[in-house]
């Protein structure tokens, strides 16, 4: 399985740097969502802008050595596995889109966070970033550890927020009555930004024990669809 090869992998070079980048780039995507988490709960996003601005800064530059020490590692050792270094390759990715994402929505706060959200939406709401700090813990232990039931679990838990806001943004779209334009944008941006972000960590967890064919493909929460690209 691929988390058993990922492990197996971590020497002494410029492979093991590159692990190690990896987990920083998760580590402050957590960091930022639990930033982010705290203003949509009530805080000033004054508070936080700079510091969740800059923890993305550093994500991205984290992402640019990774590459450099993945490209190091391939040209000095002959017998290098090229299947796993692309899958760090690719997962690298995801954790950089988490950054992303958590700063999209954190531009979302600056017009207003759930406390403002109608309250036939906002009780379900207010539950999805718990359930995604959780998935950010499991997915973490489950790399780390080369876990494959954490990893599994992981993903069921993605799948679940990801069904939840896909249903919260299909209500959205049809209610003409109880909430204001503004408010429905607000909130099918937040649900959506939700929904990528666990899309991504699911992506992640499937590393562990996927092969590199499955990565970015992962079937739907829900029986009945086509594969769901994580991007």
């Amino acid at each position: 399985m691929l988390g058993a090869l990922l492990a197996a992998l971590r020497g002494g070079d410029a492979l093991d740097q590159a692990f190690r980048e990896f987990d920083e780039m998760l580590t402050a995507g957590q960091w930022m969502f639990r930033e982010v988490h705290g203003v949509l709960a009530g805080g000033d996003p004054a508070d936080v802008r700079e510091a969740v601005f800059t923890r993305d800064q550093d994500i991205n530059r984290l992402l640019r050595s990774l590459r450099g020490n993945i490209v190091t590692h391939l040209s000095v050792n002959r017998n290098a596995d090229i299947a796993a270094c692309l899958a760090l390759m690719s997962i690298a990715k995801d954790a950089e889109r988490i950054g992303d994402y958590c700063k999209n929505l954190y531009e979302v706060t600056e017009h207003g966070g759930l406390g403002q959200t109608p309250s036939v939406y906002e009780d379900r709401i207010r539950t999805i970033p718990d359930d995604i700090e959780n998935i950010f813990e499991l997915v973490r232990t489950a790399f780390r550890e080369s876990d494959t039931k954490q990893a599994k679990v992981a993903i069921k838990a993605a799948d679940a927020v990801r069904a939840a806001c896909e249903k919260l943004a299909i209500e959205l779209l049809d209610d003409r009555s109880t909430i204001s334009t503004q408010e429905a944008v607000a909130c099918s941006m937040q649900t959506r930004y939700f929904k990528r972000i666990a899309s991504h960590l699911a992506n992640i967890a499937t590393a562990v024990f996927g092969r590199i064919e499955d990565l970015d493909f992962r079937k739907p929460p829900k029986p009945g669809g086509g594969e769901q690209n994580a991007s």
